[in-house]
């Protein structure tokens, strides 16, 4: 329960342009490849599935990425959605070969997506551009609307949407469910999208993965990610996005165990996807739970997680593990954190969630790379752990210390959490936690709690003994570029990071 302190963007930009990157991202196919991290974690992972999990995101599959993405199909989301708000969604997109596009998004009045409150039918082009320069992996694009259509699927929705755009845009029709109307066309001095706060700045990022799997050469899947939308709606229209919504799958690729993606791809404007209904159980928190892939957060950060929850004490353990690349191949530090949660009390803002608070008391920090170690060694006195004793690949505990000046975490903390548990198509159990506010501040207060979530964790067994002596498993460093520029961007980056911690 932490964060870093940030710098606005136009700083970080200039950093980036005036240092640059040290790898490059063509505008063709790039390939990962995995770093190996069998020696780093040693005899664990032939006995923790947690840490063989985790290590699959290393070189479990092979993704490779498009620069720019060819996107030209129908993507669908894999499930129901929850947007800040709440808002719950789900999502029809399809993407043409003449850069056109025609996007479907269903909203719910209920967080599993079974009864249908409204849809937004929007229209216009898209044109991807150069890679990002703020979020390495991600295509910048511009976009032109066309015309955007709402229909209401009930008298209720009909009613509040008509108060709402009344009140914005001095709507004079009468709304009737399953009517189509117009909130904004090109050319049209109207708009009444300003109601319902809407915005598709999400389109401005793109990436699209392909996933092959080594037992199933012949099999690829395509998943497409857009932009973030704004924690905050009045910031909507305005954002640039820093990271991604959960994927879109492509329609003639994802797994047949996905009810969802059926559902979703024969849905249509007039006739909205209706998902299967589920029962929403409080959150048992006992047990490990570990990252599906790598994660992108706001402030040029990639990360995977490792939490352990103690079922009598309140007990909670976790490991985030920082990377300079979208496909978490390059570690650059590591940190283990400690503290203790209180009882969860189901929500009364979100449907479905149940809020808890958070207590860091203590943590501990792993520089992985010869930037960060050569920042932590810059503090002095008692800013970050002991001076000058900082070591590439050698853990220390940074309590004693207050925490770490350098990576702006400060000891104790205490936050305020959503979660949410919820399964995958495979039956699997997920966990799901607060997303972080976008402007990088900290839910350090009720009021401040999130609205929506961060991508899940996958529950996994680590055997009778945890998840071991902490500090067993620190990653071997990858294979990155030996020029002094990208020791620079690292050493700037690590100033704007916002840290996710649950």
């Amino acid at each position: 329960m932490f964060f870093c302190n940030t710098t606005n963007t136009s700083t970080i930009l200039l950093l980036l342009l005036s240092v640059g990157w040290c790898e490059k991202l063509p505008h063709k196919l790039v390939k990962s490849t995995p770093v190996q991290l069998e020696k780093s974690y040693g005899k664990l992972y032939k006995h923790n599935q947690c840490h063989y999990l985790l290590k699959h995101l290393q070189d479990g599959e092979q993704i490779s990425v498009h620069m720019p993405p060819d996107i030209a199909g129908h993507w669908v989301s894999e499930s129901c959605e929850v947007r800040p708000g709440p808002e719950f969604l789900t999502r029809s997109y399809h993407f043409f070969s003449n850069h056109t596009f025609q996007a479907l998004q269903f909203y719910y009045r209920d967080n599993h997506c079974t009864k249908p409150g409204y849809t937004l039918l929007i229209e216009g082009s898209l044109h991807p551009r150069q890679a990002s320069w703020l979020v390495r992996g991600g295509t910048e694009s511009d976009y032109q609307l066309s015309r955007v259509l709402l229909v209401s699927h009930s008298l209720p929705v009909a009613k509040d949407l008509q108060v709402k755009l009344e009140m914005t845009c001095g709507l004079t029709e009468h709304l009737e469910p399953e009517l189509s109307y117009e909130l904004w066309i090109e050319g049209s001095d109207r708009d009444c999208t300003h109601g319902l706060d809407f915005s598709v700045q999400e389109l401005q990022l793109l990436r699209m993965e392909r996933r092959f799997r080594p037992d199933e050469p012949d099999r690829q899947a395509e998943e497409l990610f857009v932009g973030d939308v704004h924690t905050e709606h009045t910031q909507r229209r305005n954002h640039r996005p820093m990271s991604y919504q959960p994927p879109l799958q492509n329609v003639k690729t994802y797994d047949n165990s996905c009810v969802a993606c059926q559902i979703i791809s024969v849905a249509d404007f007039h006739h909205p996807p209706v998902l299967p209904s589920q029962t929403d159980h409080p959150p048992h928190l006992y047990g490990n739970w570990v990252s599906k892939r790598c994660e992108v957060r706001p402030g040029v950060l990639f990360l995977t997680r490792h939490f352990v929850f103690h079922k009598e004490s309140n007990i909670w353990e976790g490991h985030y593990y920082h990377y300079s690349d979208p496909v978490c191949r390059h570690p650059t530090f590591s940190i283990y954190a400690k503290g203790h949660y209180s009882p969860g009390i189901p929500s009364t803002t979100v449907m479905g969630g149940t809020e808890y608070t958070f207590t860091v008391i203590q943590m501990k920090v792993t520089p992985m790379d010869l930037a960060t170690t050569s920042l932590l060694n810059v503090f002095s006195g008692d800013e970050c752990g002991k001076q000058g004793s900082w070591k590439q690949g050698v853990q220390q505990d940074v309590t004693p210390t207050s925490g770490c000046a350098a990576l702006g975490i400060r000891l104790p903390h205490t936050e305020y959490e959503l979660f949410y548990m919820g399964r995958d198509s495979a039956g699997h159990r997920l966990l799901f936690n607060g997303q972080r506010p976008t402007n990088g501040s900290s839910p350090d207060q009720p009021h401040k709690r999130a609205t929506s979530y961060q991508p899940p964790l996958i529950h996994c067994s680590a055997g009778q003994k945890g998840i071991g002596k902490e500090g067993d498993h620190h990653f071997r460093l990858g294979n990155g570029c030996d020029t002094q520029p990208q020791y620079l961007v690292y050493a700037f980056i690590l100033f704007t990071l916002v840290f996710s911690v649950i």
